[in-house]
Order: structure tokens, then sequence, then C-alpha cells
């Protein structure tokens, strides 16, 4: 059976003061009317229904997820104690699933991402599906890039792999960090490369087999906190996996060492709304390149993102290429350049206790 898995454990501190830790990115109106979280579940609700949906998050965020969302239950919800990275998350969601389900078949998505149509989606989720469940193969979303973007990992595609879909799939030659500017050049220019777009989808049985492989420590965490689920000490086991376990990425902990890692090329609109800068490629701008939200005003002004979420106004005057975010008490401006920098400020507020509950 397939069975989502929703990441939403993420600080999204590159979006503050919008984003804060009692409200992280996932769970604002970024995109839509609606969360990003609930935009994430509506999308492949036609393939995964609500049961069989699973979201990771922080456990301070549980009960929120439940009052916002009625059709979600604390059952659809694996709350981590602390954010311990994507490995141990989709493994946690893997033993859970085994234990309901000796053929789960996973499909792991982020709850902040862009994406459409989401009808293409769909049509390269159910293949994908349908290759995991035939082998052992651990597949991966590749994004056909539009610009050589410095932010994004990247992936080498190598042979094709033949399979009875009409989806191009690729075994994967080689996975790249984020590159600097002449690199993302050359990668886009070539053609063989494609956006690592943290979407992935394999059974569960495979996932954990890929563990044993090439991060044993983690699957004997993962198997003695196994033989707790269910039972009363489920909780404080569970505390004592993501105290012991690595903090350590999926991407780098399995895919970039496995020899069984497929590519589906995906040629949807995709992105995952990393940072304030993200609004200028899907948000509707005015004559002089400006992204407005809210009450704004803005005069002899140009390429501007200004965010107003409060009901006051937010007025700019001859000023290009800045961000501008009004959130409650806080007023935060940067430069569109510093936009990646945003988590340097964060930790320059924490140094201060004056300063740290505006985080």
């Amino acid at each position: 059976m397939l069975y989502g898995v929703i990441l939403a454990g993420g600080k999204g501190e590159r979006f503050w003061p919008v984003s804060r830790s009692s409200r992280p990115k996932q769970f604002l109106k970024l995109t839509s009317d609606k969360m990003m979280l609930e935009e994430t579940i509506d999308r492949v609700l036609p393939l995964i229904p609500i049961e069989n949906t699973r979201i990771i998050t922080s456990r301070s965020m549980s009960k929120f997820i439940t009052d916002a969302m009625p059709n979600f239950t604390e059952a659809n919800i694996l709350s981590e104690p602390f954010g311990r990275n994507t490995c141990v998350a989709i493994g946690l969601a893997a033993v859970h699933l085994l234990k309901e389900d000796p053929h789960a078949n996973m499909v792991v998505l982020s709850a902040d991402h862009l994406i459409n149509p989401a009808e293409k989606l769909l049509k390269i989720l159910e293949s994908s599906a349908a290759i995991s469940s035939s082998g052992d193969y651990l597949l991966t979303l590749g994004i056909v890039p539009t610009r050589p973007e410095t932010g994004y990992g990247y992936i080498r595609v190598g042979d094709r792999y033949e399979h009875p879909t009409d989806q191009p799939v690729f075994f994967v030659s080689a996975f790249t960090e984020k590159p600097r500017t002449e690199v993302a050049k050359e990668y886009y220019f070539s053609g063989k490369y494609l956006w690592n777009s943290g979407m992935f989808v394999w059974t569960a049985q495979a996932f954990l087999k890929a563990l044993a492989d090439h991060q044993p420590e983690m699957h004997k965490l993962l198997t003695e906190y196994s033989e707790h689920i269910g039972k009363a000490s489920e909780i404080e086991a569970r505390m004592q996996l993501y105290t012991k376990a690595t903090s350590i990425s999926v991407d780098v902990a399995v895919l970039e060492k496995a020899d069984n890692v497929l590519t589906v090329k995906a040629d949807f609109v995709w992105d995952d709304v990393g940072d304030w800068n993200a609004l200028g490629r899907y948000k509707t701008k005015d004559t002089d390149g400006n992204v407005k939200i809210g009450n704004v005003v803005a005069l002899d002004s140009y390429e501007m993102t200004v965010f107003n979420e409060g009901d006051g106004i937010v007025a700019v005057l001859g000023c290009s290429d800045m961000i501008v975010v009004r959130s409650g008490e806080v007023v935060m401006v940067a430069h569109k350049t510093r936009a990646e920098d945003i988590k340097k400020l964060l930790a320059k507020l924490g140094e201060s206790d004056e300063t740290r509950e505006y985080i």
C-alpha cells in the first residue's frame, strides 16, 4: 500500500520574522490561502488518502496541526522530541509503517514546496511507486533546472533505466551539494544535471535495508526503538533514539553511498520556497518589478519584496533590491543578496535576552 510521509519539522528561519519557532514556514499561507502543509497534503490526496498520511513534525506543533486540520488526528502524526535532520525522521516513519504493513511503499515529501501542476506530480509518483514496489530501488525526483541556481543540490544523471511507463528514469551518477556560480552555470547548460528536490519514493523495507548497509548504527537504534512501538515505553524510547542518533541528512547518509538510486526526471514547476526571494518567482509583480503583499505603497522603488502582515501600512521610497517585512512587533530590512543569511541575523538576536524573544 502507498503511504505519504510529510516532513514538516523545519524551522523556516530564512522567512523570519513571519516564520518563527511558534509558527514555522510550513504552517504559513505563503503560496495561497492555505497553509503550505495543507497544500502538500491536498496535492497528493487523489493518490494518498488522509488515513495513509503521516506528518513528521516537532512535538510542540502536533496540537496545532490537529486543531488547524480537523481531518487529522494524533494517529497521523509522528512527533519528534527535537530536530535531528531527515535521515532519522524518515527512518522513524519507515519502522512505524513497517509495523502496520510489511509491504508499505513510502512517498516522502517536504511540507513547504511549490509544485504545479499537481497532475504531473501525481503521474510521476504513481510511476515511481510501481518501480519501487517491484524492487529495492530508491527513487528521488529530479527537477529540470530553469536557471543556474546555487542554492540547490544537483543530481548527475547516468544511464537510462528501462521500465514500462513513459516517465524518464535514470540511474544516479552522482550527487553534488550547492555549487558555486560558475559550476552551477556549467551544470545548467550541460543538460546532464537535475535539481535534487528532496522528494523520494521507496518501500520501507528497501530504505531500512539501505540504512543497514550504509548507516548500521542508526539502523540498530531504529530496530531497538521499533520494539517499543505501541507500548507505554514508546515516547521515552523515541527520546532515546533521537538523543543517540546522528544528525545527518538522508542524502549524505544513504543516497550518496547507495548504488541502487534512480532519479525520475520531473518537468513540472517546482520551488522549495527557501527564502524571501522565492516570492519574486511566483507572485505577481507591479510595473516596477515589486512584489507587494499586504498594505504596501511603493514610490520610485524597483525590484522590491515588501510583505506587510499587519493592519497598518508599509511605505517605501527610492529603494531597490531590498526585502522589507513587517510582522507583529518586528520589522526586518535586508538586501536581496543577503536573503540566505537571515539565519545569521537570528543567531545575533539569540545572543541577547532582550532580543531572543523575537526569534
